[in-house]
């Protein structure tokens, strides 16, 4: 059948948790690298999207298909890692150590390939910097959002930084859920379907995302300068990561493995 039941999905997560935390250096960097750039990709469709028809839920609907990428030639995505890889290793299968290896060096990728893809968007848009950002609807658009998500919860001292995890673990929750939906499904079609739902839903709501701000907010301190290094880091990097490990380790990994985990059910 193509449906899989939730007990063989909690099992295939440990599976999938134990076989990412033990791959090599080099294939977590380069799974990594491929997995940032393609949710670059995805971030600006779905804002060209949204910019052209005026209509956000629009650019949710088609961002997705980023993920869908991912999950299908089996690259390293950070967020889906932080629910995987920790229920494995509290089952015995994989080692703390290799959890820490894992989720380094593929944030470590993520990230290149996060910029590598903004510096290459930049390059396009502007023509080499040839051409006024402000002059570019979508353009525009991503300088508005990358503001947003620095300097807007900077306004707010300690109650943005709070926001911007709690908007983070609200987004991991969901991501990792798409992670884990696209086990429900034998076929191709079933796992694309199934993961487009909680993908879409995050993006809609507007929930920070670490890795997609790894493309927004570079871009945005590309095309203008409003934004500092620190500005990133301190008011969404670190508060996003912490809140995406949270949400996603949590809410989906633990909650899941808790009530169907084989552990559990002997």
């Amino acid at each position: 059948m193509a449906y899989v039941k939730p007990e063989e999905i909690v099992e295939n997560m440990l599976r999938a948790g134990a076989s990412k935390a033990n791959l090599s250096v080099g294939s977590l960097l380069l799974r990594g690298f491929l997995a940032g750039a393609f949710l670059g990709y995805a971030t600006t469709l779905a804002i060209t999207a949204a910019t052209q028809t005026g209509l956000g839920i629009i650019g949710a609907i088609v961002f997705p298909v980023g993920f869908v990428m991912i999950i299908l030639l089996g690259l390293e995505l950070a967020t889906g890692n932080f629910a995987l890889i920790p229920i494995a290793v509290h089952d015995g299968r994989a080692r703390f150590v290799r959890l820490l290896n894992n989720w380094t060096w593929v944030l470590l990728g993520n990230l290149a390939g996060s910029v590598s893809y903004a510096f290459l968007y930049y390059v396009v848009m502007t023509k080499m910097g040839h051409i006024d950002p402000a002059t570019l609807p979508v353009v525009q658009r991503i300088i508005e959002i990358g503001e947003a998500k620095t300097l807007g919860y900077a306004q707010y001292g300690f109650a943005g930084t709070v926001s911007a995890f709690s908007s983070a673990l609200l987004c991991n929750w969901m991501v990792t859920l798409g992670a884990v939906m696209a086990l429900t499904s034998t076929t191709t079609g079933g796992k694309i379907a199934a993961m487009w739902l909680p993908i879409m839903t995050f993006f809609a709501l507007g929930y920070e995302h670490a890795i997609v701000n790894m493309f927004v907010i570079p871009a945005a301190m590309l095309f203008n300068d409003n934004i500092t290094f620190a500005d990133w880091w301190l008011w969404n990097g670190l508060p996003v990561l912490a809140g995406n490990v949270a949400g996603g380790m949590f809410f989906t990994g633990f909650l899941l493995y808790w009530t169907f985990g084989s552990a559990h059910t002997r």
